[in-house]
């Protein structure tokens, strides 16, 4: 048995699995993001119960949202700060007592996608989560693709371009991670409420503003309009440098059938004249693929499929806890 954890800044998953990684147990705990003890045992509950209920598990993976420092092995995590500050790949590893391996949650989720997901058929996939936050992870043949500092794909924290400053008078607005004028804060959920408001809209919720854009409300249509042309525009500057075959979304947004039906033609407004679109898909395994993500994060180091992956193991450069 494998055991996989989701952990984001609402609600920590753990999911188990067979070797053919087909669910065999779930369970959903609120995440503690001010307390790091707690947080630590909280992860120890969760997989003693499904131990309980399924028995031995012999690796885990973990994926969370954040970064790791390759020099110490400390967890940068914006979404839950208890984390901060941590080594945390060795914590849980020694709380859990077995193998355990840290990842990306975003590229957890592109790694699940590209295995047996609704990229399986792709050589090259750029998994792109469109949620609370924005992040990515990139494939080839199925491998994860890291890079030196583990953070490839992680597109939510380039700039808006300029042109939009411009265009649409929008202000650029302060980031979670220090930065400001991130992407992140207009493509991602909470981004699209924050278009609808700058079109003079009320606050809403990003499926609310979505029910209004359907709804033929001016100020949500216009939103979106805008949120779709600022998507374009930076998927586009990804594919020009990644060149994906495919682009797999997830995260809320994800299920929003007209991003499908209208960013084809956005795309192709920002993309060099001789590139082809890259194939845009919604997931195969939609929320739950981010934990299956990093089940295979816990096999990779005995799976010749995901050996390649390097996941980035921060037991190795941390410390201190």
């Amino acid at each position: 048995m494998l055991a996989g954890f989701d952990i984001g800044g609402t609600k920590i998953e753990l999911v188990v699995f067979d070797e053919a990684y087909q669910a065999v147990y779930q369970q959903r705990e609120p995440t503690p993001t001010q307390d790091y003890e707690q947080f630590l045992e909280t992860l120890v509950a969760m997989l003693q119960r499904a131990e309980e209920a399924c028995g031995e598990i012999s690796r885990v993976g973990v994926g969370m949202p954040g970064i790791v420092d390759i020099d110490t092995g400390a967890q940068l995590s914006s979404n839950i700060p208890a984390a901060t500050g941590h080594c945390i790949a060795k914590d849980i590893e020694v709380r859990l007592a077995r193998p355990t391996v840290l990842g990306n949650d975003c590229q957890c989720f592109a790694l699940s996608e590209a295995n047996g997901g609704a990229a399986a058929q792709y050589e090259s996939v750029f998994g792109a989560v469109l949620g609370t936050g924005v992040g990515g992870g990139v494939c080839l043949n199925g491998l994860l693709i890291k890079g030196r500092n583990g953070t490839a794909g992680e597109w939510g924290h380039s700039p808006l371009p300029a042109q939009f400053v411009e265009k649409y008078g929008l202000p650029l607005v302060q980031c979670g991670c220090g930065k400001t004028g991130c992407v992140e804060r207009y493509i991602s959920g909470p981004g699209l409420v924050f278009l609808y408001q700058h079109c003079g809209g009320e606050a809403r919720s990003a499926i609310q503003v979505i029910d209004e854009m359907r709804a033929e409300n001016p100020q949500a249509e216009q939103a979106f309009t805008m949120y779709l042309d600022i998507l374009a525009c930076t998927l586009a500057s990804f594919v020009h440098i990644y060149d994906p075959q495919a682009v797999v979304f997830g995260g809320g947004l994800s299920r929003v059938p007209e991003l499908y039906q209208r960013l084809p033609d956005s795309l192709r407004q920002h993309l060099l004249p001789a590139i082809k679109t890259p194939a845009l898909l919604a997931p195969k395994f939609g929320d739950s693929s981010g934990v299956r993500g990093a089940a295979m994060l816990a096999e990779s180091c005995h799976s010749p499929l995901l050996r390649s992956s390097k996941a980035i193991d921060s037991r190795d450069h941390c410390t201190a806890t």
